[in-house]
């Protein structure tokens, strides 16, 4: 059997609420009934809190307890049928009614003892529970409603009791078989003590409850359903690249959740992990995902580590002096002080000369601790042995947690590389022998670039040879096999890469070699030696070869191959593209390629997607994961509009510019599909993806460049009169854009979320003004890059820039 625990986001809405009791529905069909604990509404225990100190101060409580009563009922109301509302809607009156008495009479005293306070706060799991209990009956006959008052005892420590193990045990694996074939719903967090008054079991309490129970009857398993997807690699608030774990040891879910992965509370948990019972940490709404198995010992897995967690705030206390050297017992005598008042010590240090103790404390316990220190102390400061403490505000705790670390070399000058080659500072070091966890103290203002940059320091293998398949022999493809060709040995002795092409396809042959195809002789191999093209057999083929570090390279213009990436992900094989179908359709699919990759250790790359060999989406990505937040981005990555527009001046006609470009071949043979903006719309829509905005292409606000006239014609000749006949449309803006000293282009913006293509008029003073040929450019304006945008400009089209940009994106896998 299961016991399966609920969080207060789990039941904090009638419509979460209705997804709870899909999942109890599956999990009674099985034999042994699960047990269910839940926790109160989510926000509910701090609003109990806040009723009783306001009760307290003589203040008024009312609003907040019809809060209260609104938010069960309407709950109820909405999930239970008619004619069972009445008896539910009663019992939560009686407990409501309860607590209104209650209150009132810390209001008459004006005082709320410990006893008191845990009695109110028992109300939010009380009716919970219950009203989840009936909600449930409707569907499931088996359930009942299970007070945990009356099995779990505790000692007379109100807010923090002490569980009487054995006899809780006994009472519930009693009342179990009593009730043998029920799925019991019991209220998580609250117990009682010999007298019977309500107690509570302190932070994680409804884990408590459930490790409890989970314990008493030997369960399977026990689940804690929450509102994530199990535990992760990093704080994906901070990481956005982080992804779920599959499993972890006890060891490192604690050490991950110590330093602030708060899915669980492991000290909460100790009945569980003593009998060696799986924690698995669940998404109340995404059931389907498999979530993170917390157990005694964890698969084998190929990860350095395991994950990357992090106090944001702590204030550290450094003390100094020759008093301590050999001085037996005094660590003893400043942490024992410590634990008296109740401070928590969150990481400690020591230099080996014993001349210095650093350890970290709450922000909020730092001066106290000082002030104690000194009264503590105070004899030795006179005389000089020890130095005033000092206490450093604004630092920031990053750990990183995996039993592979153990006596595995490199794994600190892995940690130290990354946060050095970002300019993060490392105040502090600990690592305990066990070798579990090595953490540093840095600032608080580095922690976001800190964990960004150890996360991929970490996440993505380190190798030197890439096995690429590469998919299309256009003009891209085979100069970019030209260039591979030209630079082969410039890649082995200055930068220890080697890239084997393994496979090579178009829409007729294809051709594979595990040792590699010649650069040389590549096209008369395929045409001679070659067998039918047939792209889910190339896919196949490339996973079946099973070669190390594989790279699907898409040269291609197709949406065929966008089918396979996800495929090739989970094969971890990484994969490089100029083909920007696939980043620019849904942004589910975007996503789904961003967190495969990720959740697979292999890389994503597609710089040329937006501007052929220009380095914008490598910029934006190194802006982003260096902690910078872009505030603004404006862009021109249409190279046919800024031919257009660059030569649209003087005496010319905006019809014969546009004639002139297609004659060049800037343009697609009917001008309106490049004229459109379509092709920019999917670059501005990459980027705004790659800021962080999840936006779908309606989004995107394009003003048409062409009157309505043009746009209707029926051929391109039609198309071409139609433009003629709007000159004077055309020659006002010219000639309004030169009265104001300015000049046309087409721009994409991204600003606040919002992204629009217009074409503007732009001054002497802007980036944009100078332009020439089919030039792309592209400003950046973050936090860091505020007063002055970062701008990068160069070609944004052509066979030899493209294929450099593919070129580039193949070493950086091989750097990774």
């Amino acid at each position: 059997m299961k016991v399966l625990k609920f969080g207060g986001t789990s039941v904090g809405s009638a419509t979460s609420i209705k997804t709870l009791i899909e999942i109890l529905k599956q999990e009674s069909k099985a034999d042994d009934k699960p047990v269910i604990v839940l926790s109160a509404m989510s926000g509910v225990t701090n609003l109990l809190a806040s009723m009783a100190e306001k009760a307290a101060s003589g203040e008024s409580f009312t609003p907040q307890l019809a809060e209260l009563q609104t938010r069960h009922f309407d709950a109820a109301k909405n999930l239970v049928d008619i004619h069972n509302q009445n008896p539910l809607l009663t019992r939560l009156k009686i407990y409501f009614n309860e607590l209104e008495d209650l209150l009132q009479g810390v209001l008459t005293l004006r005082e709320l003892t410990p006893k008191t306070r845990d009695l109110i706060l028992s109300y939010g799991e009380r009716c919970a529970a219950l009203m989840v209990s009936r909600i449930a009956l409707q569907y499931i006959p088996e359930v009942i409603f299970v007070d945990s008052t009356d099995l779990i005892k505790t000692d007379s420590t109100f807010g923090q009791a002490k569980v009487n193990t054995e006899l809780s045990e006994m009472l519930i694996s009693g009342f179990y078989a009593e009730n043998k074939g029920k799925v019991l719903v019991v209220t998580g967090f609250i117990a009682s003590n010999d007298a019977g008054q309500v107690t509570t079991l302190g932070r994680g309490g409804s884990d408590y409850t459930a490790a409890i129970f989970g314990s008493a009857l030997n369960a399977s398993a026990i689940e804690i359903w929450t509102d994530v997807n199990g535990m992760m690699t990093a704080d994906p608030r901070i990481v956005k690249k982080a992804f779920s774990l599959t499993d972890l040891t006890y060891t490192e879910a604690m050490e991950l959740s110590y330093f602030g992965a708060k899915v669980i509370y492991p000290p909460t948990m100790i009945p569980a992990f003593l009998k060696k019972i799986p924690i698995v940490i669940k998404n109340t709404f995404e059931p389907e995902f498999e979530g993170t198995v917390i157990s005694h010992t964890s698969k084998e897995s190929h990860l350095p580590i395991k994950g990357i967690s992090s106090v944001n705030e702590i204030s550290v206390i450094n003390l100094t002096g020759s008093g301590m050297v050999g001085k037996a017992g005094f660590s003893g005598r400043l942490f024992s002080l410590l634990s008296r008042e109740q401070i928590n010590v969150i990481l400690i240090t020591q230099s080996s000369s014993e001349h210095t103790i650093t350890f970290a404390v709450n922000p909020a316990d730092a001066h106290r601790a000082k002030a104690l220190i000194e009264q503590e102390f105070e004899l030795e400061l006179l005389a000089k042995k020890l130095e005033d403490p000092i206490i450093e505000d604004k630092l920031a705790v990053l750990a990183v947690v995996g039993e592979n670390m153990k006596q595995t070399p490199g794994m600190s000058g892995k940690l130290f590389h990354a946060l050095g080659r970002n300019g993060v500072n490392v105040r502090a070091i600990a690592q305990g022998s066990s070798e579990y966890n090595i953490s540093v103290i840095i600032s608080a203002v580095d922690l976001a670039k800190a964990l960004n940059a150890v996360h991929d320091a970490f996440f993505t293998q380190l190798n030197k040879t890439l096995n690429a398949f590469c998919l299309g022999t256009g003009n891209i493809g085979r100069t970019l096999f030209k260039q591979l060709n030209q630079h082969n040995q410039f890649l082995r002795d200055k930068n220890k890469i080697q890239v084997k092409i393994a496979g090579i396809s178009n829409s007729r042959k294809m051709l594979f070699s595990s040792d590699g195809l010649s650069l040389e002789n590549w096209a008369e191999d395929l045409e001679r030696n070659g067998e039918q093209a047939d792209l889910e057999g190339f896919v196949e083929r490339m996973k079946s070869m099973n070669l190390p570090n594989c790279v699907f390279v898409d040269n291609t213009a197709s949406p065929l191959p966008i089918a396979f990436y996800e495929q090739c992900f989970k094969a971890n094989i990484s994969v490089v593209t100029c083909n920007k179908i696939g980043n620019s359709s849904s942004y589910a699919q975007y996503r789904t390629f961003k967190e495969t990759a990720l959740q697979h250790g292999v890389d994503f790359f597609y710089e040329t997607n937006v501007g052929a060999g220009l380095p914008i989406i490598r910029t934006l990505r190194d802006l982003m994961v260096s902690g910078d937040r872009v505030q603004r981005m404006e862009a021109i990555l249409s190279g046919t509009i800024s031919f257009i527009f660059n030569n649209f001046k003087g005496d010319a006609s905006f019809h014969d510019v546009v004639k002139m470009a297609q004659e060049a071949g800037y343009t697609e043979p009917d001008p309106r599909d490049d004229l459109r903006g379509t092709d920019f719309m999917r670059k501005v829509l990459i980027l705004a993806r790659d800021a962080g905005y999840a936006m779908e292409a309606s989004d995107i606000v394009i003003d048409n460049i062409l009157p309505q006239s043009c746009l209707d014609a029926q051929t391109v000749e039609d198309f071409y009169t139609a433009l003629k006949n709007e000159d004077a449309f055309f020659n006002d803006l010219k000639n309004k854009a030169e009265a104001e000293k300015k000049v046309l282009r087409y721009v994409g913006k991204l600003d606040n979320g919002k992204a629009t293509i217009s074409l503007q008029m732009v001054d002497e003073n802007h980036p944009f003004y100078m332009m020439s040929g089919a030039d792309n450019i592209i400003a950046f304006t973050t936090d860091r890059y505020y007063e002055r945008p970062m701008v990068v400009k160069g070609p944004g089209a052509g066979a030899e820039v493209t294929a450099a940009g593919v070129f580039a994106d193949l070493i950086n896998v091989g750097a990774n």
